[in-house]
């Protein structure tokens, strides 16, 4: 007879991985992915490196279980701006600014997600991220287009366009050590998005 875990000691598995992958985020915020070993995530978690492959198989399973749980919490809050009620400009407008708040509060989690080399597992989860953004940014523009509140254009083009533009912005001050004036730089790339929507000025 095959041996069947019992529910504590799943609930104790479960519990350590939560950790490791909680442990590894913060590892991976602190020195980028390059730096984040098994043996800094496991001496983080306070359990032998060795322990570590009972839950993943490997570094880069872990790595990509982190880029997916942290990239998927801002699509989450981004989509929740985007199709809340209201107006399709002011929307954007708010999205743009949530996003690049969260980042500026985030710098290291931030500037891994957006651009800090990794291997090629975490590669291709940014690229399929990069798509779930341009499907909401897509998305309220056809909205835009719908009511009026924006020119005819390719939304596809101009969600692309917008997705790869806030996040180029956005690398520079994510790696500088030095505080800016974060407010100016959010109201800047807020219109640089409105702008490339082609939303009319006030």
């Amino acid at each position: 007879m095959a041996y069947r875990k019992t529910p504590a000691e799943i609930r104790r598995l479960e519990a350590t991985r939560e950790r490791l992958v909680s442990c590894a985020t913060e590892v991976v915020t602190e020195v980028g992915w390059a730096q984040a070993s098994v043996s800094a995530v496991a001496d983080a978690a306070g359990i032998a490196a060795g322990s570590v492959y009972q839950h993943f198989p490997s570094k880069s399973a872990l790595a990509v279980e982190v880029f997916r749980r942290a990239a998927g919490r801002e699509v989450e809050v981004l989509g929740e701006v985007l199709h809340a009620p209201g107006d399709p400009v002011e929307r954007l407008s708010r999205a743009v600014e949530v996003f690049a708040r969260r980042a500026l509060q985030n710098r290291g989690l931030a500037y891994a997600l957006l651009a800090a080399p990794a291997e090629p597992a975490v590669g291709a989860e940014r690229l399929e991220f990069r798509r779930r953004y341009r499907v909401l940014f897509a998305e309220v523009v056809r909205d835009g287009m719908t009511r009026g509140a924006l020119p005819q254009q390719d939304d596809e083009i101009t969600a692309a366009a917008l997705s790869g533009a806030i996040g180029e912005v956005l690398v520079y001050p994510l790696g500088d050590p030095e505080k800016r004036a974060v407010d100016t730089f959010i109201a800047e790339l807020t219109a640089m998005a409105l702008r490339c929507v082609g939303a009319p000025r006030d």
